[in-house]
């Protein structure tokens, strides 16, 4: 049998914060401080990638990229001032403490930095079982690289085969197929199911309660049967 550990990989950013369209909103605000016009649905489907290739798709990466760093510290600035209201998911400290009384190590993968992701682990407060998180500045490529996911399972102490992905947007299903890594999505980002299936998710929840709800018939509970043969 395979002595490494089970890793549960916990996408952040509206898989257990609600947070995509605050970052919408915040990202168009800063746009249009920098005088971008930019389709408030057009950033929320960038929502989930790292703020260097979340500009490339949205201004083009012919742009001038001087204003570049104006803009992303618009946008932190902007969406620091929901860090003592941010709403975690029903469900999401549950989901990790679940799966932790499992024996799956919980790794955070997510593109928040700094104070940003403290105050994201603040909201869900489950820090007692969380192992370890990657961020942006780990890796040399954000997602859907496939970086971010490779330094989680080095974090974790474990290989492809013995981890779980949980994400709710394409970029996260893109980044953990890319390391070799099944994921598991939420709807809980404003992502629809098709889109998440045509990507390559093994399993669609609406949100972290419904895979609470439903971990002893999910891919979860798959594996851990798999591991006992």
């Amino acid at each position: 049998m395979n002595s490494r550990p089970r890793a549960a990989l916990f996408d952040v950013d509206g898989t257990l914060v609600d947070t995509n369209y605050l970052h919408a909103v915040s990202w168009w605000e800063a746009f249009h401080q920098a005088g971008h016009r930019v389709a408030m649905t057009d950033i929320h489907h960038t929502v989930g990638m790292g703020s260097d290739r979340l500009l490339d798709r949205l201004l083009g990466e012919d742009r001038d990229r001087d204003g570049d760093e104006a803009v992303s510290c618009a946008h932190k600035a902007i969406y620091a001032t929901w860090f003592d209201r941010l709403p975690v998911l029903d469900g999401a400290p549950g989901l990790l403490r679940a799966l932790a009384s499992r024996g799956w190590r919980i790794v955070l993968v997510t593109s928040a930095q700094g104070s940003e992701l403290g105050a994201l682990r603040r909201a869900i407060g489950a820090d007692d079982v969380i192992h370890a998180a990657t961020s942006a500045d780990d890796v040399d490529s954000s997602k859907p690289a496939p970086d971010p996911v490779h330094q989680a399972l080095e974090q974790a102490g474990t290989d492809a085969g013995r981890a779980l992905f949980v994400g709710d947007t394409v970029w996260d299903v893109k980044a953990a197929r890319a390391a070799g890594v099944d994921c598991v999505a939420l709807q809980s980002g404003g992502i629809a199911r098709a889109e998440l299936e045509a990507e390559g998710a093994v399993a669609v929840y609406r949100d972290p309660a419904d895979l609470l709800a439903g971990l002893d018939d999910s891919p979860f509970a798959g594996r851990e049967r798999e591991g006992e043969r």
